[in-house]
């Protein structure tokens, strides 16, 4: 049950330069096309893949260099080091929301359906977009989304939240959608203004920022020597954090430099600029449309 055809495939397997006998991580399973792409290239390597949706399961391998763990990847060191695994040889990450999650209405992801208000990643978890928009406060609204919305007229949302919220909990997406219907820029632009409204209310759902955060954290310890580091991200929040961190070693992008002035980073680019799909993949799977592709290799530590 591959449930999205995954992005930019050839492009991040080959920059992990898998090496038939070595430990990888595929942090996002999802629909397991990266992960059975990279088991072809394993001999008597292994393979860990991590996962919080419970329809990821059924895209389970049934292969013996293959591990998965139904667990948030922030989690990845813990978990690897339970299974008796200190270094790993390559980390991907495909950090978009599958397709398939989004054409399911009652997981509340997309504008253009009404369902529940959800949008968790892991159907487990206590924090919904429900428990967002009826409990939190004006001001708290208002920084969800102009941070991770960029979205210029946040405190009028935010307000507007706050007032209908009074008179009963907003439980659907059709519900929400009136709430903020008189902030919607014209039908030309409404797809644009409300995706950015959902992605700010599932980054703050789902803590995707502090995710990420410490999967990039996490990666320097795990890595080997030369070990590879791909990550596919979609918006420019993300990529910011991918960026600064492989460029900086800090997500500020604060460059930090030794005595002969080279920049002091645990990490260092292999591709020199973002690698975007081509056109023929955009045509293919509109997923692909915004995606962006990072590569890294661990540097020596000595």
């Amino acid at each position: 049950m591959i449930y999205h055809q995954p992005v930019l495939l050839k492009e991040s397997i080959e920059g992990l330069n898998i090496r038939p006998g070595g430990i990888y991580v595929d942090a996002t399973f999802g629909g397991g096309g990266h992960s059975k792409e990279m088991l072809k290239h394993l001999s008597s390597g292994k393979l860990v893949a991590f996962d919080m949706d419970e329809d990821a399961i059924k895209n389970i391998r049934n292969d013996e260099r293959f591990l998965f763990v139904r667990h948030n990847f922030r989690y990845m060191k813990n978990f690897l080091r339970y299974y008796g695994i200190h270094k790993v040889d390559g980390i991907l990450a495909d950090l978009g929301v599958s397709s398939h999650q989004f054409e399911k209405p009652n997981r509340g992801f997309s504008f253009r359906t009404d369902g529940q208000l959800d949008m968790r990643m892991n159907p487990l978890a206590e924090k919904n977009a429900q428990i967002v928009i009826n409990t939190y406060p004006e001001d708290k609204l208002f920084h969800l989304f102009r941070e991770y919305g960029e979205i210029q007229i946040a405190k009028k949302i935010a307000n507007l939240i706050i007032k209908n919220r009074k008179e009963s909990n907003v439980k659907t997406i059709n519900q929400f959608v009136e709430i903020i219907k008189p902030c919607l820029p014209g039908k030309s632009e409404n797809n644009k203004f409300l995706a950015k409204i959902f992605q700010a209310i599932r980054i703050e759902v789902n803590e995707e920022l502090e995710n990420l955060k410490e999967l990039l954290k996490q990666s320097v310890d795990l890595l080997s020597e030369k070990g590879r580091l791909a990550i596919i991200s979609y918006h420019s929040l993300e990529d910011r954090l991918v960026k600064n961190f492989i460029r900086c070693g800090n997500f500020e992008g604060i460059q930090q430099k030794d005595f002969y002035g080279n920049i002091i980073s645990p990490l260092i680019a292999i591709n020199k600029n973002v690698i975007v799909p081509s056109e023929t993949e955009i045509a293919e799977n509109n997923r692909a449309r915004s995606a962006k592709l990072r590569i890294a290799e661990r540097k020596s530590s000595k």
